[in-house]
């Protein structure tokens, strides 16, 4: 009798443990909101989104809400967005507020802005209320060399056919800020756009900046515009410097050649003076060997003493000046 109870103890844990199971793996409650919801939803479907990996409740809410706001749409449709890895319930907001908004997007565009990566819902709420960007000190020259500070505020609307392969905002900012550089640059003078900073908007405007980008441009508006540096007279000042230091250094090189040259020629006359000695110290010999050899006398010789001793007489003579006057009343010049 005790074994029998046990038994049946045993058998009825056994039950509630399997009936926990099943329930965990099967999403009754969700199951019953759908069909609470109005909205066709069977077991298997959510047994097979529980085998596919993917959250019964990522599917049916989103579904739920799409059916409450007469949208149609399926769960194939919302299962296979998300295992292509995009957000479901993003996607089923967005085009609640574009059918709210009476905004054309069907939900085979909505998943493909969402798989590229861009908040569909954001895109549509600015393509309901456009959205200020603003862009940073944008600095340009005019052609008198004074340089024109000014920050531009874009309004821009989200265009949904074109938020897939389309240029985001840094594009908008950039483009503005090559047509104010460009509306600057071609002015005559700083004064023409401080006196009609609108010239810089329309000129962007005029230019299509926004093709090619997810935005429209509605309009542009200078919010700042100040006057910078003189540019013109500071380059003109660092090409003045820069000249200045050229001359200097080709000054410095002619003066490093002419010292050169003169340490050269130094060298050249030293050399020259060597050659003298040499030829000088050469001609004792050759008297030597013309007195041996007879081809000169004694006598020769001795004339030609008298006349070096003559030469050096007429020398010293001549080298005589008023401050070397001796007591005799004769002046001589100190021999170098």
């Amino acid at each position: 009798m005790a074994s029998a109870l046990i038994g049946f103890f045993l058998m009825i844990v056994a039950v509630f443990i399997v009936i926990a199971v099943i329930f965990s793996f099967i999403p009754v409650g969700l199951w019953i909101s759908a069909l609470a919801a109005g909205v066709k939803v069977g077991i298997i479907t959510l047994i097979g989104m529980r085998l596919r990996r993917v959250p019964p409740a990522k599917i049916v809410n989103p579904l739920i809400k799409a059916d409450k706001a007469g949208l149609d749409l399926n769960v194939n449709q919302l299962e296979a967005h998300y295992l292509a890895g995009g957000n479901v319930d993003r996607v089923v907001d967005a085009l609640i507020a574009a059918e709210r908004a009476d905004i054309p997007l069907p939900f085979e565009r909505a998943a493909a802005i969402d798989l590229a990566g861009r908040d569909v819902l954001e895109a549509v709420q600015m393509s309901v209320n456009p959205k200020v960007i603003q862009t940073p000190m944008v600095a340009a020259v005019a052609k008198d060399g004074i340089e024109v500070k000014a920050i531009a505020r874009v309004t821009v609307r989200a265009n949904i056919d074109r938020l897939v392969g389309g240029a985001g905002e840094e594009t908008i900012l950039a483009r503005v800020g090559e047509g104010v550089v460009t509306t600057v640059g071609s002015a005559e003078s700083h004064k023409d756009v401080l006196e009609n900073p609108d010239s810089m908007s329309q000129t962007v405007l005029n230019k299509g900046l926004d093709a090619g980008t997810a935005f429209e441009i509605l309009s542009i508006d200078i919010a700042d515009v100040d006057v910078g540096r003189n540019i013109g007279a500071q380059l003109q000042t660092d090409q003045a410097e820069a000249d200045k230091r050229i001359a200097q250094a080709k000054a410095e090189e002619r003066r490093a050649m002419a010292v050169a040259g003169e340490q050269e020629m130094k060298a050249k006359v030293q050399e020259m003076r060597a050659k003298v000695v040499e030829a000088e110290a050469e001609v004792p010999l050759a008297l030597a060997d013309a007195l041996r050899q007879g081809k000169m006398g004694v006598m020769d010789y001795y004339q030609l003493q008298n006349l070096l001793a003559d030469t050096q007489m007429r020398d010293s003579l001549s080298k005589v000046g008023p401050d070397n006057r001796g007591q005799g009343g004769r002046e001589y010049v100190d021999e170098e």
